[in-house]
């Protein structure tokens, strides 16, 4: 049997259930992207809310690409169980805020209702680094990109989040529905602003009055989001499944914290965010840096050493002395760089995160964050690199890290295991990784697909630490470069 609402009452009484109507749930949240990290994350916050009594924020889902996880709610008429994991055991709720999930493919006009919906005040995504279609050197669309030419020309059936949301707000504003509040919940450094950026980009191609009125009325707050959500195994929804006494096909798993930080300007209703725990801010960036330069980075450096020293794991990682040592230098890099809130102790933050990283309940796989590292490395290392280089520092662990992601393009680990690339421009990294007669070529081909110029002295530091990592492997080069 599967989790539904009608084996709720099957479950053991210490699993948290819904505690309200969910026939009276209104559809007060569009959100783009429902993975994983959402249903663990957003969908969270919303669920308090409801919990609250207030019944406005139910979420209509929305996959941009395949129907996955529609398929996998359907049948659980949306219920699916958030399953929290540290060191000390675990807490199972599930959750009741979804109630519905639309795959944009298959009904694009369904979408464009759900947000068109005078229902709907808020707009949440969680649709990756790439899915943005924003070229990195230049800030605007991708002209090239197949989907964003399909939506430039016609919005009538649309494919990329741009489109959808332009498709989207024409309808209410054609419907006199009103603005809504549009929040991108990816890690990208100003996520509201190049969020905008493409809409209003997007709009302009198609109507000047519609790219007016969505610039003068409809706000991109920006937002900083923080939850470890590892991907979910076919042993995690057997566990549960022994545990329910039901099958959840649609379980999350995630460590116990979570944040999230959001620019207080909103264009119409929303709910009372602060009581279920979030941050209200007049000022995001300095959290946004914090958190891309001190756990994403980190997280990054993790993923690419520890993957190719052959940890399947990030507790793996940590749990051994030189990695942790060069995860603290790192930090001790990058924190050179950031102008932390007054409410932000760093010392402690990093105190925190280490701990994070060290939950061996969370199962977090090294090769799941070394995804779409393209997408990723400019605002976690590339960025920080930038700064210190400005101020005149060195960036030595740095380099190290973006050394590791440029030998992660071999496809290949420090034992000989082979293994796929995974990232939007997978082709050409390899291409660049694998075709280049020496060292000095692969980083520059590398470094020239990043657009990532490093002056002459931190290029022979990525050189140096790429050969090493070429003749002696991870575990050598965190050696050397702790050594320095």
């Amino acid at each position: 049997m599967r989790l539904s609402t009608a084996t709720l009452d099957q479950l053991p009484a210490d699993v948290v259930q819904p505690s309200y109507d969910r026939s009276r749930v209104k559809r007060g949240v569009v959100h783009l992207g429902i993975g994983a990290f959402h249903r663990a994350h957003q969908a969270a916050v919303f669920e308090q809310a409801l919990a609250a009594g207030d019944l406005r924020w139910g979420i209509t889902g929305v996959s941009l690409r395949s129907a996955g996880v529609r398929d996998q709610l359907a049948p659980q008429d949306g219920l699916y169980t958030l399953v929290v994991r540290d060191g000390e055991g675990e807490r199972l709720q599930v959750i009741g805020a979804v109630m519905d999930v639309l795959v944009a493919p298959e009904d694009p006009a369904a979408v464009v209702a759900a947000l068109a919906s005078a229902e709907t005040h808020i707009v949440t995504l969680t649709i990756t680094e790439k899915g943005y279609k924003l070229d990195r050197a230049t800030g605007k669309l991708q002209a090239g990109d197949a989907d964003v030419a399909h939506d430039l020309a016609s919005l009538d059936a649309p494919r990329t989040a741009p489109g959808f949301l332009v498709a989207g707000l024409a309808a209410r504003h054609a419907a006199g529905t009103g603005p809504l509040t549009i929040l991108s919940c990816d890690n990208l450094p100003h996520n509201g602003t190049l969020l905008r950026d493409a809409v209003l980009a997007m709009a302009a191609a198609h109507d000047a009055n519609l790219r007016d009125w969505i610039a003068a009325t409809v706000t991109f707050p920006q937002t900083m989001v923080d939850r470890i959500v590892p991907a979910t195994t076919p042993a995690d929804i057997a566990a549960l499944a022994d545990t329910l006494g039901v099958e959840d096909h649609a379980m999350v798993k995630a460590e116990p914290f979570t944040q999230w930080v959001i620019e207080d300007r909103f264009a119409g209703e929303r709910p009372d965010l602060a009581a279920f725990g979030v941050q209200l801010t007049d000022a995001v960036a300095p959290w946004e840096d914090a958190k891309l330069r001190l756990l994403n980075g980190a997280h990054s450096a993790i993923a690419y050493l520890g993957g190719l020293a052959g940890f399947d794991f990030v507790h793996e990682v940590v749990a051994q002395p030189q990695a942790r040592a060069f995860v603290e230098t790192l930090w001790d890099e990058s924190a050179t760089t950031l102008d932390p809130p007054a409410a932000l102790d760093i010392t402690q933050y990093r105190a925190a995160l280490m701990a994070r990283f060290a939950n061996p309940a969370l199962q977090h796989r090294t090769r799941q964050i070394a995804m779409d590292g393209s997408q990723k490395l400019p605002q976690r290392l590339l960025a920080p690199i930038a700064d210190r280089r400005a101020a005149g520092l060195p960036a030595d662990a740095l380099a190290l890290a973006v050394a590791a992601w440029m030998r992660w393009q071999s496809g290949m680990t420090d034992s000989g295991e082979a293994f796929t690339i995974e990232d939007p421009i997978s082709d050409r990294l390899c291409n660049a990784a694998r075709g280049a007669d020496t060292t000095q070529d692969r980083v520059d081909a590398l470094s020239g697909l990043m657009s990532f110029r490093p002056d002459p002295s931190l290029r022979g530091t990525v050189i140096a630490h790429l050969a090493t990592l070429e003749r002696s492997g991870a575990v050598s080069a965190i050696g050397e470069a702790l050594k320095s």
